[in-house]
Formats: structure tokens, C-alpha cells, sequence
């Protein structure tokens, strides 16, 4: 099978020719129909998340086919289409999986990282750490939600009840959770990169009430802010823009430091937190959430030996909405 392999940290992935996996225990082999490309496997590929495997194919917003299955897997039907997230699997029997919050065992592993990930024509993953997918997303539009929609979900639920809704980076994540948040009748605050008009105005098109550069302040008070941008310096801004009681979500794997910041921006009762991850349960309860396609995805495709152009793209900011690698595909669209 064709496979694009990250080396080394700091290198550009290289297309190889790999054996086609061969499925054990839970494990299922898929044929990977789509795989978009996130925020956190560029942190690998550019070493600001420390290896853990090497060679590596990266790639954790996975949506293939049935095409075998070990002697423990019988939850998936041959040829079924199913969707493989960044959470590849866990303990089961510490006390944060027993109690709900698998997303934080020490002992998990993540698809991309831990073990081979869908930059490739072929994956294996655990059946019990995959999702069967709304039938009302193609492959290339669902590959996002399995990431950007997952994670970005956590993070939304942190918010609460709030109403005003503040949004910094506006990319994959964020241009799902805005449609959701709209849906839901909330008010949402975008904030780019300073100069990024496209992203301000693509902010706008799916109902942004306001887009701005991520220096500068809403128009009103937010209640809470999820910040999808991995820049430390963005906390104490989102922060000053909050409300009294209001919570600032970090949504990211990995973020630059946080720079020291005057204690009466977290005074009022406002509130920082992290979220890691995600547990099974967020994801049947989001899939559940987006059933009907309640969000569209926009998606860039290109073809799997593209990955690096894909890679370069995200990084320089240069993609509205999510970057899919399509195996199958001969050429690059929108």
C-alpha cells in the first residue's frame, strides 16, 4: 500500500510502499477512503510534540471501509463505513476510565502518534474506539468531524449556557462548533489572525454576529471563549474579554507558554481550563448531535501524496475550513 511516513520530526513525510497491516484481536483493517488533516499532526510533524514512534503515518481523522477484521472484532460489518478518532485506545480499568474520563488514562494511546494513523491506503484501529458515521456526510466531509468536530465538541460543552461565544482561531474546529452554537441560537465572536479577511469574512458567512482580529475587542462582554489556537499569549486576552464567571476553554494538544498576566483578569470568578481528548461518549453523543447534517464541513482536498502541500498549507494559514487527504484522488479540489 501507499503510505506517507514521517521519519524524523522536522522532516517532510515520504511517500513509501508498506505491507498492508494485518489485523489482531480487536483490531479492524480499513481501506481509507479519506483522512483530514489536523492542527495536532502538524505538532508532530514539526517536533513540538516529542515522538513516539519512528517512522510514523500520521493521520487520526480517519474514515475508511471494512476490508478485514481480527478474530475479537464482530461490531463492524465487512464494508461498512466507519470513522477512527485521535483517542485509539485505553486501559479500561484505572480509575479515570472507570470513572468516565478515558480521555485522561496514562495509559492511552492516540492513531497517529502511538500507532499508525489514515495517511495511507490502509489502517488498522480497535473497533471499540471507532464510530459508525451520519449517512448525511460523504467520506472527504465527514473525515473533519472526527476531530475538529470531536474535540471541538468537548471544549463547547465546557461552556455551558453561554450565550456570547467567543471563538479564537478560526479553522477547522471552530467553523464547526460556530454552526452548532448558531443552531443553538448563541452568539458567536470570531477571532482571526490580524489581516485575515477571508477568515473573518468566512466567520461572518456562517453567522458570526462579529469577526476581528484576535488583539482587539468584542463589542460586548463574552460569557466564555474557546480558545482552538495554539498561542499561549491568547489566554489573558481572552480572558480580559470575559465576563464575570465566564470560562476560557483551551482546546488544544499543545500550546506556546502562557505569559504572566495580572490576577484581576481572573478575578470575578472566571475560570481557565484544558480540555484532553475526548471519551467514546462524546463522540456518539456529537455524532447523535449532527445526525441530519445539522453542520456542513468545508473541506480542501488533495491527493495522499500531496500530504506535505497539505501540511504547509494548514500551517501558513492558508485553508478555509479542513485540508482531506483522499487516497483515491488524482488531483486537488475545493
Amino acid at each position: 500500500m501507499r503510505a506517507m511516513v514521517l521519519d524524523a520530526p522536522g522532516r517532510p513525510l515520504r511517500e513509501a510502499r508498506l505491507p498492508v497491516p494485518v489485523p489482531e484481536g480487536h483490531d479492524i483493517l480499513l481501506r481509507v477512503t479519506a483522512c483530514a488533516v489536523c492542527r495536532t499532526d502538524l505538532h508532530i510533524v514539526d517536533g513540538e510534540l516529542a515522538p513516539h514512534r519512528s517512522p510514523l503515518v500520521p493521520g487520526h481523522e480517519i474514515v475508511g471501509l471494512v476490508a478485514g477484521a481480527g478474530p475479537l472484532a464482530n461490531r463492524f460489518r465487512p464494508g461498512q463505513r466507519v470513522g477512527v478518532p485521535w483517542l485509539g485506545g485505553s486501559c479500561g480499568a484505572c480509575p479515570y476510565c472507570a470513572g468516565g474520563r478515558e480521555n485522561l488514562c496514562e495509559r492511552a494511546v492516540f492513531t497517529g502518534y502511538d500507532r499508525h494513523g489514515g495517511f495511507a491506503e490502509y489502517t488498522l484501529a480497535d473497533e471499540r474506539y471507532c464510530f459508525a458515521l451520519p449517512d448525511a456526510y460523504d467520506d472527504a466531509h465527514a473525515a473533519p468531524l472526527l476531530c475538529a468536530g470531536l474535540i471541538g465538541y468537548r471544549a463547547y460543552g465546557m461552556t455551558g449556557r453561554a450565550h456570547r461565544l467567543g471563538l479564537y482561531g478560526f479553522g477547522a474546529a471552530a467553523h464547526l462548533i460556530a454552526q452548532l452554537a448558531r443552531h443553538q441560537d448563541r452568539e458567536v465572536f470570531a477571532f482571526t489572525r490580524a489581516g485575515d479577511a477571508d477568515a473573518q469574512a468566512f466567520a461572518r458567512s456562517l453567522g458570526a454576529a462579529w469577526a476581528g482580529p484576535s488583539d482587539a475587542a468584542p463589542p460586548v462582554p463574552l460569557d466564555a471563549a474557546i480558545l482552538f489556537a495554539p498561542a499561549g499569549e491568547l489566554v489573558p486576552r481572552a480572558l480580559a474579554a470575559t465576563a464575570r464567571g465566564g470560562v476560557v476553554v483551551c482546546a488544544g494538544i499543545h500550546m506556546s507558554d502562557i505569559p504572566s498576566f495580572p490576577y484581576a483578569l481572573l478575578w470575578g470568578e472566571r475560570c481557565v481550563r484544558s480540555v484532553a481528548n475526548l471519551t467514546r461518549a462524546d463522540g456518539e453523543a456529537f455524532f447523535r448531535e449532527v445526525a441530519h447534517g445539522e453542520v456542513a464541513t468545508t473541506v480542501v482536498r488533495y491527493p495522499l501524496q500531496e500530504a506535505n502541500r497539505a501540511l504547509d498549507d494548514l500551517r501558513a494559514g492558508r485553508i478555509s475550513g479542513a485540508a482531506v487527504l483522499v487516497p483515491a484522488a488524482d488531483g486537488a479540489g475545493g
